[in-house]
This record gives structure tokens, C-alpha cells and sequence, in this order.
């Protein structure tokens, strides 16, 4: 996997916490700085623990599907990136936007990164992807991209949360249409 591919789908992966943190931002009567980071460093954290997660559990049954890794990694990620396609579309809103307590922080980090434990995954069954470097670079766009979120909410609404998740999930299959078509030799 290379760097830009990684960036890719780090930013695919970033798109629901981008979205939620819009949603909390827009909730913020008055800009706060120490909220914004806290926000942005659980959702980042989670991003990049959860693909280690996957990883170790992918890392497990590796050979045993070893021929049809092209074809876990592409179901998997057009699995969460149609998710992310079908719900950009159905305008549901966050609960509890004006909620800024850790616990709720923490359901929603997890909430936000079950996609990069299955990302993490397809890791163990790619043969080209470091993923401690990986994971590193999934966490720190996604901390960048939640702290913006939070800024942009604050400041603009929540009228880009379909559009991230929408860019997120075509993002997403687009990268796992690539592995495929890699795999089955299409392409090089």
C-alpha cells in the first residue's frame, strides 16, 4: 500500500469522526479549545488503536485465506464504505451533541472506528502494509480531521455531515475495488 493510498483511506476512515465532530462543534455555544482536542484525540486514538486490533485478529487466520485476501479486503471495504454511502443519504442526526462527558466521548470514538477494525483486518492479509506506521498515520488524520470538525461546526453547522460520509464511503470501495482488481491481476 502506498503512502497516498494510505492517506486515502485514512481520510475515508476519518470521514465518520469528521462528521461527529461537526455535529459537536455546532453544539458548542462558545468555542472551546480543551473540548476541541479532547474530541479530536479520542476519536484519533481509537482510529489508530482499532486497526492494531484487526490487525491481531486478522494476523490469526492470514494463511488460512491467503487466496482470497483481495477479495476479504475488497468485501470488507465496500461493506463499511456502502454503509458510509447509505447513511450519508439518510440525514440521520447525532444524539446528544451537547454532550461532552468522557464516557459519551469514549461511545463515540468506538462507535466512530469499528470501520478501522475491520480495515485493520484486511491488513493482516495484505502482504505490503507496516501497520504500526499505518495505524499511526489513520490516527493522526483522523485527529486532524476531528479537531477541524470541531472547528467547522463551531463556525459553519452540520450541513457537510452527509458529504463526508459520502466522500468517506466512495473512498473507501474505491480503494477496495483497487485491491481486487490488484489481486485478480487486472492491474499492477
Amino acid at each position: 500500500m502506498t503512502v497516498t493510498e494510505l492517506l486515502f483511506l485514512s481520510v475515508g476512515l476519518a470521514a465518520d469522526a469528521f462528521a461527529v465532530s461537526l455535529c459537536r462543534g455546532l453544539a458548542m455555544k462558545r468555542l472551546d479549545g480543551r473540548r476541541a482536542l479532547l474530541i479530536a484525540f479520542f476519536f484519533g486514538g481509537f482510529q489508530a488503536l482499532m486497526p492494531l486490533a484487526g490487525w491481531l485478529l486478522g494476523s490469526s487466520f492470514a494463511g488460512a485465506i491467503a487466496a482470497w485476501d483481495h477479495w476479504v479486503a475488497f468485501l470488507l471495504l465496500a461493506l463499511i464504505g456502502g454503509k458510509m454511502i447509505k447513511e450519508s443519504f439518510s440525514g440521520g442526526e447525532e444524539k446528544d451533541a451537547d454532550d461532552f462527558r468522557v464516557r459519551t466521548l469514549l461511545l463515540l470514538a468506538v462507535a466512530t472506528s469499528i470501520d478501522a477494525l475491520a480495515v485493520g483486518i484486511t491488513f493482516a492479509v495484505l502482504e505490503d502494509v507496516n501497520v504500526l506506521f499505518a495505524a499511526s498515520v489513520i490516527g493522526i488524520v483522523t485527529f486532524l480531521l476531528s479537531l477541524c470538525g470541531v472547528l467547522a461546526g463551531h463556525r459553519f453547522g452540520a450541513r457537510f455531515r452527509g458529504k463526508a460520509e459520502l466522500i468517506g464511503g466512495v473512498i473507501l470501495v474505491g480503494i477496495g475495488a483497487k485491491i481486487l482488481l490488484e489481486g485478480l491481476g487486472v492491474i499492477k
